[in-house]
């Protein structure tokens, strides 16, 4: 059984840095997509974050693109975003997405992330 744990988050100043990682087991972890969401109370999980398998394609959302960054290390099993200048309204749970089909998709389970002075 496939699974995906995330970790790294905390309490950071606006202005400081996070870097999430997580680690993939019990599955081809290199022929998957990786992505990272996050949610706030009340709202939709969104997208924040996307790489492809070989690591070439990479989409961010607007609110992020410039001040976050993906990346992954097959060997590793792990997917990492790297998150700089955050904000209060980057306060979420963050979670990260292996998928490759619409069957075949893992969750990790959160880890929250509060920017706060």
């Amino acid at each position: 059984q496939g699974q995906l744990v995330a970790f790294g988050g905390g309490l950071v100043q606006p202005g400081g840095s996070l870097r999430l990682s997580c680690v993939g087991s019990g599955f081809n972890f290199s022929r998957y997509g990786l992505s990272w969401y996050r949610q706030t109370d009340g709202k939709d999980r969104g997208m924040v974050a996307a790489i492809d398998p070989t690591g070439q394609i990479i989409n961010y959302a607007d609110s992020v693109n410039g001040r976050f960054t993906i990346s992954r290390d097959n060997a590793q099993n792990t997917v990492f975003l790297q998150m700089n200048s955050l904000q209060a309204d980057d306060t979420a749970v963050y979670y990260c997405k292996a998928w490759i089909s619409p069957a075949d998709v893992y969750w990790g389970q959160g880890t929250q992330v509060t920017v706060s002075s």
